[in-house]
């Protein structure tokens, strides 16, 4: 019966009423065996819906307040894993402080439910934040995108960490005042990366203490429902779609091994792997990835992966690779690494430190993955496809944009409303797969708030009083797609349309740099802030990030912000990457224009040493309200540029508008694209 629910038109209201409309009491009150069951279904169908349903990508913040509230009425949750870490029942020794990462085995941004362990003993749902347990203190560090959010979730038992403020200590400074003399901290060797367990480990050896592996994860030992490690089916990309074979991409990477004289490369991200077999799956939310691992030699390539989904088709499509199961890769490694005549290993410092201590140190070559900067050049045919997917997304947009002028003034929308009614349009759109990442639909002081994600509780009515900001993306077959748009529904005030006209104007001055090729993007984060510094305005963010090929909405290893990452690298003619700054007044508004830009070949008059110079072009196609620009404050190079992207949104956008019938949005689209001034 459930099954045939969520498969019928009316998804979308059963979701809202069952997810969106809980309130915490109504969660708390329903906390009964059949009720928990009923989920556990809910979720499994969902899971199943996960690549077709234009709602499947957005309940993990529901479940996980689900279990939240069940922990709590479980009083001592904290008290049982203190338990677990003075007891050797499941440790060789005891411990003095537990550590919980947000990430998975792949060290993914977004992990599947299996894998909220931080979210599950915290009851923190944020993306990013680490939980650390001590005999008497419970601390989270997060960043200053979630410092709300993280003070309305987490209880009394728990003490927040403003990462990034001045007077928050690192984890380590923490630490080492709370621990004892020879503190032993404990980490699942899986969850933390190379590059984070290395430099932790030495500043508590500094101070006496240890970081030490816990193989068996104490979080999952009082996760009694845990759920189950996702299984879907594989989808299969056709060369015509990706622009390359995967044995084609498997000979690169052999290139790259025989120029280090490395004997094999190890690839733990998932993203990296979905890329190389030109496969996608439905395991984590929003990203269309599943969980694997790969190991490439000179003449071999091995895939472990759940071997469910090693069907006739898949074996069919990867002929040659040696499959094997998940959990195996560890032992591979290290029964690899003894080999005699194996020289080097290659692993990404990205990886966890358990599979970094399956190989002796002699033998580990410590560097970014090639397939990292491989799959962030993209082919021709990825950048048709991904211009084919911001076309569609610029319809759904436009539709919405629309509704939301008619449907406003009558006071019936609100921000939950809003975001739901922005991804049924996207829904309607041929080879829709599910959004990119969660909606931010924020009216007024919420848009203040950068990663806002409403919910029954903090939702608020859309009105034509205040600033309206939506960020939303999704993942079409064709690509992925990532825009910000800012409007007001009546008149904006003087104020507003400064702040609004600042943006703009870093906006433009990024997007018609030109520079030398191989510059990285953190050379160019000033431009997008120099109008708003002139007045002493700013924002917390990065100005840009890379976007995936119908992969992850957030990709490296390129980017633009004013954070230098060791592992960026210089951006190159066909990257596809964000320019999106913004200002966020807290209490009030806030602001952010943001377009998928590709990276393209400038004309110059000259060519100096003959690097080739480049500029960025925008894919991203749906109007900038012209309500909110203060005209007088830009250039006559600004209202050009400006002119001319709406000539093409018009031209481009219109044209499709027209092919699905869609005329009286056509028309508004006229109104919006006229020339400015």
């Amino acid at each position: 019966m459930l099954r045939s629910i969520l498969t019928q038109s009316n998804f979308n209201h059963y979701y809202t009423f069952v997810v969106r409309q809980r309130s915490k009491e109504t969660l708390e009150s329903s906390l009964t065996p059949d009720f928990e069951d009923y989920l556990s279904g809910f979720w499994k169908i969902v899971n199943l819906q996960s690549r077709s349903s234009a709602t499947a990508s957005v309940h993990v913040d529901f479940l996980v307040s689900f279990r939240k509230a069940k922990s709590m009425n479980k009083r001592g949750i904290l008290s049982k894993l203190r338990t677990l870490m003075s007891s050797t029942a499941h440790l060789t020794h005891p411990i003095n402080a537990y550590i919980i990462p947000s990430a998975d085995a792949h060290q993914s941004e977004y992990v599947a439910e299996c894998d909220l362990r931080r979210a599950f003993i915290s009851g923190f749902t944020g993306s990013d934040g680490t939980a650390i347990v001590t005999a008497t203190e419970a601390a989270l560090w997060t960043d200053g995108r979630y410092f709300l959010q993280a003070e309305q979730q987490l209880t009394a038992d728990w003490t927040l960490m403003k990462a990034g403020l001045p007077d928050t200590p690192t984890d380590a400074k923490w630490l080492s005042t709370v621990l004892p003399v020879g503190g032993r901290v404990g980490c699942d060797p899986t969850l933390l990366s190379v590059e984070k367990w290395k430099p932790l480990s030495k500043e508590l050896k500094s101070k006496g203490h240890e970081l030490v592996c816990v193989e068996e994860n104490l979080v999952d030992l009082l996760w009694s429902d845990r759920p189950d490690r996702p299984c879907n089916d594989l989808i299969i990309l056709s060369e015509e779609e990706t622009g390359s074979s995967w044995p084609q991409k498997v000979s690169d990477v052999r290139a790259k091994l025989a120029e280090e004289k490395a004997s094999a490369i190890v690839l733990t991200a998932l993203d990296e792997i979905a890329w190389l077999f030109n496969m996608r799956g439905s395991e984590i939310v929003f990203n269309p990835v599943f969980f694997s691992f790969v190991v490439i030699t000179p003449e071999t390539v091995h895939l472990f992966i759940d071997l469910r989904k090693a069907t006739d088709k898949v074996q069919k499509h990867l002929s040659g690779v040696t499959f094997h199961s998940y959990d195996t890769v560890y032992k591979f490694i290290s029964t690899l690494a003894e080999n005699e005549a194996a020289s080097k290993i290659w692993i990404s410092n990205k990886s966890s430190y358990a599979i970094y201590s399956q190989i002796p140190k002699d033998k580990i070559l410590l560097q970014s993955s090639p397939v990292a900067a491989m799959k962030s050049r993209k082919t021709p045919e990825e950048i048709k496809g991904m211009e084919q997917a911001q076309l569609k997304d610029a319809v759904a947009l436009c539709e919405f944009f629309v509704w939301l002028e008619k449907t406003v003034p009558s006071g019936s929308v609100t921000e939950v409303s809003a975001a739901d009614k922005a991804e049924f349009l996207r829904s309607q759109q041929e080879n829709f797969v599910s959004l990119s990442f969660d909606t931010i639909s924020s009216i007024g002081p919420d848009g203040a708030i950068i990663h806002y994600k409403p919910n029954s509780e903090t939702d608020k009515r859309v009105t034509t009083d205040q600033i309206y900001l939506i960020d939303s993306g999704a993942q079409y077959r064709e690509g992925t797609t990532d825009t910000t748009r800012t409007i007001h529904l009546g008149t904006p005030s003087q104020y507003e349309q400064e702040c609004f006209t600042r943006v703009l104007k870093g906006h433009i001055n990024l997007s018609t740099v030109i520079f030398p090729k191989g510059l990285k993007g953190h050379m160019l984060d000033t431009l997008a802030r120099q109008c708003l510094w002139e007045v002493g305005l700013d924002y917390r963010h990065g100005t840009g990030h890379g976007v995936g090929a119908f992969l992850n909405v957030h990709e490296g290893p390129c980017g633009i912000s004013f954070r230098f990452s060791p592992s960026e690298i210089g951006l190159e003619e066909n990257m596809i990457v964000t320019d999106e700054p913004g200002y966020y007044e807290d209490g009030k508004f806030g602001i952010r224009i943001e377009n998928c830009v590709k990276v393209v070949k400038a004309k110059t008059k000259y060519n100096f040493g003959g690097k080739d110079y480049l500029t960025f072009e925008p894919i991203t196609v749906v109007p900038l309200q012209k309500k909110m620009i203060d005209a007088s404050m830009l250039t006559e190079k600004e209202i050009k540029w400006l002119n001319n992207y709406h000539s093409k949104v018009r031209d481009i956008v219109g044209e499709e508008l027209l092919k699905q019938g869609k005329k009286s949005v056509y028309q508004w689209l006229l109104q919006e694209t006229e020339p400015l001034g």
